[in-house]
């Protein structure tokens, strides 16, 4: 058995798997230098918002980053590897108006905004896009006077549909983030290793910006995760039209299955698992998923997807062919068959670099007369034995037990 010292001092990233999927979440996360970009330019939409002769000089209450941003769980947009995507609330006074008038107001506000490559009115939102390929998602919102702090109503008015199929739906995005926050705690090993990886990665052209001094922003292995599955999702639908299976749904899975100290593989394949499973019951009950914010239950994070029971089935489908593959490479596997699997799941370039930087790091350790190990006891190298997609498929790692009865509970 381990001592204590060792355990404390051992790297959290030492399975190959775990590395190799810690670079991958690296080389899809929102980079430090454009963090810094998205805090100035969301600071700089609120102004303009604000200002004098603006549609809403004075009305707007609370300005705050909502989902991914919220939780620092940012990654590229679907099917591309340098656009982001980051999503605030602008909870604005009520004063009545329609939904379709409160976006359009909303939109009015943003409209010549200097910076920006194009202000569009969408369903739920107002989008502000920059050259950069970087674009801030604006929702607005109003309080419910009766709710809990920033329980609040936004506003759905596609204008493709009349006006009779407008409605307000409700939302705590404020309050979930916090939810989150209380169930993914800060882990020291593990955010150190991760911004590690990080350093490694600056010289390379797709990581830059990198300050000096970069804060652990890679909090725990549930963020992390919750990283690497929204990358697996948005690439295997990148080709697909139509909604797909929300972020804030898997964001409230990875705080529900959240476990501290799990190794990033464990953690990827015990979110995939739950999430999976949830899936399945509620196909077995002929419904489609239900999954709804733990600290608002009016709030339904499934209320747009999925279409139909087919259309859950298959990602469920994509996410045990996913737990199969990451079993069988933990198990010990070719890194050019490691490569080949990976590639169609999260991208063929961000693999690449990833594996790269793998054998950088193994070839390093050999000079220094350091060796890797699997968790079997064997040296990892690309001669390995094992093969991944033998047609075996591995046992699911065991998830702590939920259910969703309208919701996931605890």
């Amino acid at each position: 058995m381990r001592d204590a010292k060792n355990e404390l001092n051992r790297d959290p990233l030492e399975n190959p798997l775990d590395a190799l999927l810690a670079d991958i979440a690296v080389r899809v996360q929102l980079p430090p230098g454009l963090h810094e970009k998205a805090t100035r330019r969301y600071e700089a939409v609120r102004t303009f918002a604000e200002r004098e002769g603006s549609p809403l000089h004075e009305r707007v209450e609370h300005f705050y980053p909502q989902g991914s941003m919220a939780i620092d769980a940012t990654i590229s947009t679907r099917g591309t590897d340098d656009e982001y995507d980051l999503d605030i609330v602008a909870q604005i006074e009520d004063n009545g108006a329609s939904p379709d008038e409160m976006l359009d107001t909303l939109a009015k506000a943003l409209d010549g905004y200097p910076t920006a490559k194009a202000v569009e009115r969408q369903t739920r939102c107002v989008t502000v896009r920059y050259a950069d390929g970087m674009h801030l998602d604006v929702t607005p919102a109003v309080r419910i006077p009766t709710g809990g702090e920033r329980e609040s109503e936004i506003f759905h008015a596609n204008p493709d549909e009349p006006a009779s199929r407008h409605y307000r739906t409700s939302m705590n995005a404020f309050g979930f983030a916090e939810w989150y926050e209380s169930r993914t705690p800060f882990e020291m090993r593990f955010a150190t290793a991760m911004s590690q990886r990080l350093f490694e990665a600056r010289a390379e052209a797709d990581v830059d910006d990198v300050p000096d001094q970069v804060p652990l922003r890679f909090k725990n292995t549930a963020t992390v995760a919750l990283q690497i599955l929204k990358r697996f999702r948005n690439t295997v639908y990148a080709g697909a039209t139509g909604r797909i299976p929300p972020s804030v749904m898997m964001s409230c899975v990875a705080g529900h299955s959240a476990a501290p100290n799990t190794s990033l593989s464990d953690m990827v394949i015990r979110q995939a698992n739950v999430l999976a499973r949830e899936i399945r019951l509620a196909s077995k009950r002929g419904e489609r998923i239900s999954i709804v914010n733990p600290v608002y239950q009016d709030d339904c994070f499934t209320d747009r997807w999925p279409d139909s029971i087919a259309q859950q089935n298959e990602f469920a489908d994509h996410l045990t062919n996913l737990v199969h593959g990451l079993e069988q490479i933990r198990g010990g596997a070719d890194l050019e068959e490691t490569q080949a699997w990976l590639r169609p799941r999260f991208g063929t370039h961000v693999v690449t670099r990833s594996i790269q930087q793998f054998n950088d790091r193994v070839g390093r350790a050999v000079r220094r007369g350091q060796q890797s190990y699997t968790t079997r006891g064997g040296l990892f190298v690309p001669a390995a034995p094992a093969i991944i997609g033998c047609g075996v498929s591995a046992a699911p790692a065991v998830a702590r037990q939920n259910t969703f009865m309208g919701g996931l509970r605890t």
